[in-house]
């Protein structure tokens, strides 16, 4: 061990006798920010995803740019998960789907009861996209029937509009399919090895992982158009969803590719200090451009649209920086 690396974890054992902070997860991901200052955790994703890659980049500026606080981008299942870990205290900050954070705030669907969570801004939208293998045939949800397909993580927002799809299409996922829940890294190589035949992942554009799949496999997958359940999904689950397109040119498709999008959350415990809350949120937008660098999906956040989380409520500090 050199001698740099005794002097890190040093220093992280004297922060967390002293009170001052400590990491509260095993899983030290992208954006590790340095050993000293109080510490926050971002709950984000799989590795191969969107809410992984911006996470690290958001941690980065926490660190250089909010005096006092260091930041890490935790891998996680993702929106549930997400939740609640925001909920119980295991991270500070988390990213969110919009529908998963409406059950939370109802306390339906994956949570028994309301859940104090608050949000801090609206991002950029996710992009539903189911890849199945051309010789699959499958050209729709209900083509899945019978089929082998990933329904993401467990406990992710993945998960949950993956459900719902499949539900919307009038098919059983018990019943009609051969489910399995995978990470979108597992499930990326599962269909490279002919171990399934679909999977569905909710992600910014583009998901790395998938373009790793559509160019490894080029010709051989292709995306399920999703405009024939909308308007099941809707009438179901409410205006959360809403008609979405994967331009031919975010992954070189033949053509465009109608989905469903939803929009991303980013969400605090209502306990949080609305001073940090605030800083938080004002951070977002004053380095919003280094937040572009690291992924293209950053530049969909808007001030117009960050305070539209409803029915999430924005938390206090974040409000009072939206005025």
């Amino acid at each position: 061990m050199t001698v740099k690396r005794v002097a890190v974890l040093l220093a992280a054992g004297v922060l967390f006798l002293t009170g001052c902070g400590g990491d509260r997860s095993a899983d030290r991901g992208a954006g590790q920010s340095g050993a000293a200052g109080e510490r926050l955790s971002i709950a984000t994703g799989n590795t191969t995803g969107v809410y992984y890659v911006l996470g690290g980049g958001l941690a980065d500026q926490i660190g250089k740019n909010l005096p006092g606080y260091q930041a890490t981008a935790e891998a996680t299942g993702a929106s549930v998960e997400n939740i609640q870990r925001v909920v119980r205290g295991d991270s500070d900050i988390a990213f969110t789907l919009a529908d998963s954070a409406a059950d939370a705030v109802a306390g339906k669907g994956a949570f028994t009861a309301p859940q104090p969570i608050r949000a801090v801004a609206r991002l950029y939208d996710n992009y539903t996209q189911v890849v199945a293998t051309t010789g699959s045939g499958v050209r729709s949800v209900a083509d899945l029937k019978g089929k082998r397909v990933s329904t993401g993580s467990p406990n992710s927002g993945t998960e949950v509009i993956a459900l719902r799809l499949l539900r919307a299409a009038g098919l059983d996922p018990d019943k009609d399919v051969t489910s399995q829940s995978l990470g979108l890294p597992e499930s990326v190589q599962a269909v490279k090895d002919g171990d399934l035949d679909a999977l569905v992942w909710s992600g910014g554009l583009p998901t790395p992982g998938l373009t790793d799949l559509l160019t490894s496999l080029k010709g051989q997958v292709a995306f399920v158009p999703l405009d024939g359940v909308l308007p099941a999904m809707r009438a179901e689950h409410g205006q959360v969803y809403a008609e979405g397109t994967i331009a031919k040119d975010v992954y070189d498709t033949p053509a465009d590719v109608s989905t469903i999008s939803v929009p991303n959350l980013l969400v605090v415990n209502e306990k949080m200090d609305p001073a940090l809350a605030g800083s938080l949120t004002k951070l977002l937008f004053d380095h919003k451009a280094d937040l572009e660098k690291v992924h293209p999906a950053a530049r969909d956040i808007t001030r117009d649209t960050a305070p539209k989380t409803e029915p999430v409520p924005l938390h206090d500090g974040a409000r009072k920086y939206y005025g």
